[in-house]
């Protein structure tokens, strides 16, 4: 199984480590039961949102590093993505282009404005953490 995780949820994984995004994560992190796909716009991405003063409070700085380093060396990564233009949010069209690059079978996100009530893009499903979680525990 592949998916993408919107930075939504990785930042939620880091802010509240016992919560639905965290497990999430934690399958990939801990026993790899998926592939998980970013890219380095994501990473940058990452990195600038843990850095907010506001988000601060949630987590340490090294928690967020640590999360960094693991995409960058621990995901597949693709940095040549295609023109998107689907989202409401222009600034989330660079995930719609990664499910498409690396044929993803899930985007999961918490996204419910611009994302979520796509439902779809291509063949990739877009999913909540909860729907997410509940396939995970299935396969």
């Amino acid at each position: 199984m592949r998916l993408v995780l919107d930075t939504n949820v990785l930042v939620s994984a880091l802010a509240h480590a016992h919560g639905a995004s965290a497990a999430v994560l934690d399958a990939w992190r801990l026993s790899r039961r998926y592939v998980l796909v970013s890219s380095e716009l994501q990473i940058r991405e990452v990195a600038d949102v843990t850095r907010r003063p506001e988000l601060r409070r949630y987590f340490p700085p090294a928690t967020a590093g640590r999360l960094v380093n693991q995409l960058r060396h621990l995901a597949e990564l693709h940095d040549t993505l295609p023109m998107v233009d689907r989202s409401r949010d222009p600034a989330d069209n660079f995930l719609l282009a990664m499910v498409e690059i690396a044929k993803a079978d899930f985007l999961v996100t918490g996204d419910k404005r611009d994302l979520l009530v796509l439902g779809q893009h291509g063949r990739t499903r877009i999913v909540t953490v909860r729907q997410m979680l509940e396939l995970l525990e299935r396969s």
